[in-house]
C-alpha cells in the first residue's frame, strides 16, 4: 500500500496499492470479451437495482473456477487484474498449450506449477477433494456441490479453515465466524485468496467511485415523505418511527431475510453477531 501525496484535496486521504505483482501483458484474448452492461435494469428496463449505472468499459475474464483440467500440471505464466473481482487471477497454461484462469492466491509467483487431482500435495494453489485435505489447512474457492465449480470464498484475501471430517461431511469455518457442513467430494483450493490489503485501500473522490460505475446514495431522512418512509421534517429530525425501513416500506433493522431454510441442516453454528 502507498499513501499518496496531498497534493490535491481529493489526493489528502487516498491510499492506493502498489500493483508491482502483476506481470506487464494484456488479457488474454481467447479467455476475454465485452458485453452490454444493464446499469441494474431489468429486461423492462425498469431500475431493479439502484445506485448503478455509468462506469469505465470493463473487459471480462472468463475464469475457470472449476479448474476443470484434471490431473495434469498448469504453470502460472503471468498474474493479472480483474476488473469485476477483488483479487488478482492467474493466467495457467498446461502442457498441451491450453490456457486457463484460475483466482491467484496469496503468493503466488509467475513459473508455480498447480496441479488439479482427487489427491495432491498440500500446497498453496493446488486443488483437491475436501476428504484429502488435512484438519487445518486453509482453503478458498469451495464447491458448495461436487461438479459444480467454486462458489463460495473467492473475494480478496478470504479463507476457510478445514476443522473436521464427519462422516460424508468436511466441516469448515467460514470467514464470517460461521461453522458449516459441506460434502467432503467437493473439490477446494489450498491457501486464501490473493490481495488481501484490498480492504485498506481508500479511493479519496467521489469521481473514482464513478469510475466503477457507482452511482451516488441519498439518504432516506433527507427526502421527502412521498420518496421514503424516513422522509419529512423540519431540520434535522429523527426518523418518527419505531424501525428503519427501505423505500417500499420494508422493515430494514433485526429483520431475518434467511429463506433457504432446508440448509439450516448444514449450519453447525451460526457466525457471532455485530451488534
Amino acid at each position: 500500500m502507498k499513501k499518496v501525496a496531498p497534493v490535491t484535496p481529493s489526493l489528502r486521504h487516498t491510499i492506493k496499492e502498489d500493483f508491482s505483482i502483476l506481470t506487464d501483458k494484456r488479457p488474454e484474448k481467447s479467455l476475454s470479451f465485452f458485453f452490454k452492461r444493464s446499469n441494474g435494469r431489468a429486461s423492462s428496463g425498469r431500475i431493479s437495482c439502484r445506485h448503478k449505472g455509468a462506469g469505465v468499459k470493463k473487459l471480462y475474464r472468463v475464469v475457470d473456477f472449476g479448474q476443470s483440467k484434471m490431473d495434469a500440471i498448469g504453470k502460472v505464466i503471468a498474474i493479472e487484474y480483474d476488473p469485476f473481482r477483488t483479487g488478482f487471477i492467474a493466467l495457467v497454461e498446461y502442457a498441451d498449450k491450453t490456457k486457463k484462469y484460475v483466482l491467484a492466491w496469496q503468493g503466488i509467483k509467475v513459473g508455480d506449477q498447480i496441479i488439479s487431482a482427487n489427491k495432491a500435495e498440500i500446497k498453496n494453489g493446488n486443488r483437491m477433494k475436501l476428504a484429502n485435505i488435512p484438519v487445518g489447512t486453509t482453503v478458498y474457492n469451495i464447491e458448495l456441490e461436487a461438479g459444480q465449480g467454486g462458489k463460495m470464498i473467492k473475494s480478496a484475501g478470504s479463507s476457510a479453515i478445514v476443522l473436521a471430517c464427519d462422516g460424508k461431511f468436511v466441516n469448515l469455518k467460514m470467514p464470517s465466524g460461521e461453522v458449516r457442513k459441506v460434502n467432503q467430494e467437493s473439490f477446494a483450493t489450498i491457501g486464501s485468496v490473493s490481495r488481501p490489503e484490498h480492504k485498506y485501500i481508500k479511493l479519496g473522490k467521489a469521481g473514482r467511485s464513478r469510475w466503477k460505475g457507482i452511482r451516488p446514495t441519498v439518504r432516506g431522512k433527507t427526502m421527502n415523505p412521498c420518496d421514503h418512509p424516513h422522509g419529512g421534517g423540519e431540520g434535522r429530525t429523527s426518523l418518527g418511527m419505531s424501525c428503519p425501513k427501505t423505500p417500499w416500506g420494508k422493515l430494514a433493522k433485526g429483520v431475518k431475510t434467511r429463506k433457504r431454510k432446508y440448509t439450516n441442516k448444514f449450519i453447525i453454528s451460526r457466525r457471532k453477531s455485530k451488534q
